[in-house]
Order: structure tokens, then sequence, then C-alpha cells
């Protein structure tokens, strides 16, 4: 008989399912959900049922792979791997500096617990200002926004959704996400539970997983949210709707808000937006109503012109309301692990990119600038660059200029289980573990 293996959770998330594994030897039978899980309830998404996928898949690489002289690749035993790659790290920091060496992290580090313990203590064995990450590209925004507002780039609230009784998304699809960042898997239910004890407003261009099962669902026109959210604050100081709840002694910079936002009225946006001028004043009307309310953008939100100002005006709604930090409205959570004692506060400008002087947050660069830093000769001159669970030829702008600019390196190193679009130009691949093995 297969013997079952009940694994706590699954980490390619946030949100952390319990699941469970049977195994027959060394073959995958069956992996399901975890009914006793009381987080998940028995929930898991595609990511988890696709494990044994990935686990089985003939093309991932299982051993260490250095490019010939020819193009081709030799399989390395992993001590020669690891001393060949330090060794050419070592020599072209020697010989060029510190930042002559640049480090790349994709978006599976963080929902992975090996990569988030080691990675940062690797990262600073490097001593390199040349860090570039999927952040700048993803959600950075949130993190910006948080280290203004609330003081550390880890301080993102969330909706609490179980409780909240009008909930309103921007930016986020997670009936398909599975409620991204919120850490709460079968958000299914549990949004389905919101539209019928209250309201559930979803802001999305097309009609959405989400936004089918949203009470209602206002089709804005793509980039335009912060015309929006900049409407709603308008209303709510016109139509004296604010309420600051808890936060009334917290009140420096309110007029300036108001002032900031007085010309953008319902009517004003409504032609950009594409949204009636009528309807943007009613959902101001309604958040500011509602006993327990939330405002959540997610990265739609993020990743457009004016994302730092869009969850910055997220936050806004949320304080004008009374519902920053309070039960059914947005929390701060606390998490088994302590990350603001962790990890940095976060930083601007500490240093900047050397071709066009572009500000680091966080300790990272903007990924935009990754090629640029590559191919301009000169003092600083990336001439190599180590990547970790990530494919930036793939995932950020100009991919075929990057891809070019990576033909060029002097070394690259890079940690991941496939030859892809980055990887194919490495000098060495470091193939991972899969999730089922760990």
């Amino acid at each position: 008989m297969p013997v079952v293996t009940r694994h706590r959770t699954c980490h390619l998330c946030e949100a952390t399912c319990g699941l469970e594994v049977d195994v027959d030897g060394n073959s995958i039978v069956a992996i399901r959900g975890d009914a006793k899980d009381p987080l998940s309830r028995g929930y898991l998404c595609p990511k988890a049922f696709a494990l044994q996928d990935l686990h089985e898949d003939p093309d991932r690489l299982r051993a260490p792979l250095r490019k010939t002289a020819d193009g081709g690749w030799e399989e390395m035993e992993w001590g020669k791997a690891l001393d060949y790659a330090a060794e050419r790290i070592r020599a072209i920091q020697t010989a060029h500096g510190r930042d002559a060496v640049a480090y790349y992290a994709g978006n599976p580090n963080v929902h992975n617990t090996g990569a988030m313990m080691f990675g940062p203590q690797f990262v600073r064995t490097l001593r390199t200002t040349r860090r570039f990450a999927a952040t700048s590209v993803d959600q950075l925004p949130h993190h910006f926004v948080s280290w203004l507002m609330f003081g550390h780039q880890m301080l993102i609230p969330i909706p609490d959704v179980d409780r909240t009784d009008f909930l309103l998304l921007l930016g986020g699809n997670p009936m398909a996400s599975n409620g991204s960042l919120w850490t709460v898997p079968d958000v299914k239910n549990r949004l389905k539970a919101v539209r019928e004890r209250g309201t559930l407003v979803v802001v999305d261009p097309r009609r959405s997983e989400t936004a089918r099962v949203a009470s209602q669902h206002l089709p804005i026109r793509p980039g335009t949210d912060a015309l929006l959210l900049a409407a709603m604050v308008q209303v709510l100081f016109a139509e004296d709707l604010v309420r600051l709840g808890s936060l009334v002694d917290f009140t420096d910079g309110v007029n300036a808000v108001r002032e900031a936002t007085a010309d953008y009225t319902p009517e004003a946006v409504a032609t950009s937006t594409g949204l009636d001028a009528e309807a943007i004043r009613q959902l101001a009307r309604d958040l500011a109503a509602a006993e327990r309310a939330a405002v959540h953008g997610r990265m739609g939100l993020s990743t457009q012109e004016y994302g730092g100002l869009c969850q910055w005006l997220v936050q806004v709604l949320n304080i004008l309301t009374g519902n920053l930090d309070r039960p059914g409205g947005v929390l701060f959570t606390k998490p088994a692990v302590d990350v603001l004692s962790r990890m940095s506060r976060g930083s601007f400008g500490r240093w900047r990119s050397r071709v066009r002087e572009l500000p680091e947050f966080g300790g990272e660069l903007p990924v935009a600038a990754l090629a640029e830093e590559i191919n301009t000769p000169g003092d600083g001159q990336i001439r190599a660059l180590v990547t970790n669970a990530g494919n930036p030829a793939l995932s950020t702008p100009d991919g075929a200029g990057l891809e070019r600019a990576l033909a060029g390196l002097d070394f690259m190193v890079s940690i991941d289980p496939y030859l892809n679009e980055t990887t194919r130009h490495a000098h060495l691949i470091l193939p991972p573990a899969s999730a089922l093995t760990r």
C-alpha cells in the first residue's frame, strides 16, 4: 500500500497550504490538500498539484552543468562546480572590484525557506552594491509605500477578509492567485462569504474570475487606477465622510491630502477611467458607510506608471475611513517569524546605478538598469552575474537586450533547475533539489 506523507505546508505561494502526498517507494501516487489543516482546510492551488510534474520532469536538471568551449554542456561533480564558481567570482572581484559581480534574485526565493535563510548571507559575502531582483518589476510600490508611511518595508497591511463587510479589490485576482500576500487559503469560499454578508467590489479592466463572483464589477480603463482612487478621496472630503477613528490623533498631513485631491472630482476623471461619475461617487459613499471595510490593491496597481501613487492612495482611503489597523479593516499581521527585526526596514538612495544614477531601494537597484550596467565600459562595469531562481531575460524590461548583454559577461553562474532563456547564457548552472525532494 502507498505511504501517506503529510506535509505541513506548501510554500510555493504566500498561502502556505497543507498537503498530503501518497508515495510508493520513490514514486508519487497522488497529491491532495490536507483536510485537517486548520488554515487551508483541504484547498490546494494548481502550483501544488504540479509539484509531481516538476519533480518527475525529464528536462529538470539534476547535476551541475558547465558550458564547454564549443557551446555545449557537460556535467560536473558538485564539489568541483562550487569551487569553480567561487574561484571565478573571486578572480573577477580581485581584478575589477566588488561591484564587478552582480546578483539577481527571482520571485521563488521568497517561497523557499533555504533561500530565505542563506540567500542574504551569500549576497553579503559578495559585498556588491549591484544587487537586482524581481521586486522592481513586481510589488516594490507596496514596500516603498510601507517604508514611507509605516516605517518598515515589510509592514504591509492586508484585508481582514473573514470579518470585513465591504471589500474593495483593485489590481488583483485572488480567485486565481489564492489571495496572494494575504496568506488565506480557500480564498474562494472566503470571498463568497464577504459577498453573502456584505459587499465585494472588484475594479478590473477585465471580467476576471474574482469579478465574476463580486457584488459589483467596475471595468476601469487600464492604468487609470490612481485617478479613481484620488476621486474617491475627493468625495470623502467633499461630502464630509472622513472618519479617522482611532487615528484621530494622527492628523498631520490630512489637509494636504484634501488640497492635493481637490481637483480630482468624479466628473473630472470619468472620461479617463471609463467609469461613470456617479458610480465613482457612490463607491466612495458605500466605502465610508460600511461598518467594517477594507481597500486592497495588489500587483496590478504596482506594475503601472503611477504604481507608488496607487498604493499610497489605497492606504489613504483606509486611513480616512478609519479602517487601518482595525478588525474588519486592514491589519498588520503577526507572522511566525519576526521579519521586522530580521529584515532591513528599508532604504532609499543610499547608492545609485552607474549609468543613469537610478536609486536603490531596500538594497536593490531597478532591474531595468542591469543590461546597461553590463554593456557600458568603465569603472564599476558588471563583468559577472549570479542569478538565483530567476529568468530576467524573459520577465524584465527589454528581455532581448538583456540577453545580448548576458552573452558578453566574463562569467555567469545560475542557480536554477532548468536550461532557459537566461541560464543558457551561463557558464555554470547549479540546479537545486525539487520541492518534493526537500
